[in-house]
């Protein structure tokens, strides 16, 4: 399986033009620059930004002196992931980006600008951010529906899931950057038409085509996060996929939840969209039926206009069939919402997904 890198759909998007050679159709243009991790080869990991068909190495543009105090900045982006880079706040990050925009859109190459760029195609991968603690959230009102219909046929969606953001606590330990190979898990599944369970391999591995935000500000025990304050909290969007072994979770889910049926393995992204990337694709999310409490209660726009797809291949030189295609759009609890029910009862958030 494959997640596509984010899309977003067209928008009041100013025109900006680049020396560095940058293919028409990529999905990493000079209005997006998503950070991650990567190494060359040496295994040496660093952080960078996406363009085009390249990487700009933020350790090398920042001992060139891109972004002042060198030693500083050369030595947060010396570290094998963003996190350190994340915890100085948005107004570090955003003018970081900026700098670099501007670095990509002067009229002619800087000076040895070859010397900051890697080939994106040919560079390891790695995780973007250290995960301390990882929720997730059932916030599609049709996947509720049509993974409700799996369990519960005549009642798929339960009478909760209209009033607040469902979710559970996932295993951050088990998160991997796409293209880590998954195992199908064992465990316990309750054959049909039997009433004693049996231990096997799982017969129905499923796939989630998920967008995770990245919560980049901590907030102490006690503290909650209004629904208007969460941009200051999200640093940015990854793709996610938790897999899930729907026969385990079928057996398990009753009375606490998901466990062994979904912590076997979660795949996210090596590019986090920083939040500002995508502020011109903000929207309107669907109406909300009943009107939310008033904790919930949102106004203007708070999803994104971001088309997503999952293709299935057997292998990498397979051809790709498109199984399914979605868009943030039509989110029925928006991230701020997710976010300001997770801390409604004082539960800190530190370093999550």
């Amino acid at each position: 399986m494959s997640c596509c890198p984010i899309t977003v759909n067209s928008g009041p998007m100013r025109t900006l033009q680049s020396w560095l050679s940058i293919p028409g159709d990529t999905d990493f243009s000079l209005h997006n620059l998503p950070y991650g991790i990567f190494h060359t080869g040496d295994g040496r990991a660093r952080a960078g930004i996406a363009i085009g068909d390249h990487i700009l190495d933020l350790e090398a543009a920042a001992a060139a002196g891109l972004f002042g105090k060198r030693r500083f900045f050369k030595k947060v982006f010396a570290q094998t992931t963003l996190n350190d880079f994340i915890a100085l706040g948005k107004p570090v990050t955003n003018r970081i980006r900026r700098k670099v925009q501007d670095w990509l859109c002067q009229p002619e190459a800087p000076e040895n600008a070859e010397n900051l760029l890697v080939n994106r195609l040919t560079a390891h991968l790695l995780m973007p951010v250290r995960v301390g603690n990882y929720t997730d959230f059932y916030s599609s009102i049709e996947h509720a529906t049509n993974v409700g219909k799996m369990f519960r046929p005549d009642n798929p969606l339960l009478p909760n899931w209209r009033w607040l953001p469902v979710g559970y606590h996932g295993r951050a330990s088990s998160i991997v950057v796409s293209g880590t190979p998954v195992r199908r898990p064992h465990g316990q599944v309750l054959p049909k038409g039997q009433e004693t369970p049996v231990f096997s391999l799982s017969q129905q591995m499923d796939f989630e085509l998920e967008m995770a935000f990245v919560i980049g500000k901590n907030s102490s025990i006690g503290e909650t996060i209004p629904v208007e304050k969460a941009d200051e909290y999200i640093f940015g969007l990854v793709l996610f996929n938790d897999w899930s072994a729907r026969d385990i979770q079928r057996w398990e889910y009753v009375p606490l939840g998901p466990f062994l049926g979904k912590n076997f393995a979660s795949s996210i992204s090596p590019w986090i969209v920083p939040l500002e990337a995508l502020r011109p694709f903000r929207v309107k999310g669907p109406r909300q039926n009943p009107a939310p409490l008033a904790y919930l209660q949102t106004r203007g726009a708070q999803n994104y206009d971001i088309s997503l797809e999952v293709a299935l291949s057997t292998g990498e030189k397979s051809p790709q069939t498109i199984v399914s295609r979605s868009n943030t759009k039509y989110l029925y609890w928006s991230m701020a919402q997710q976010l300001a029910h997770h801390t409604v009862n004082g539960c800190n958030c530190a370093w999550a997904i």
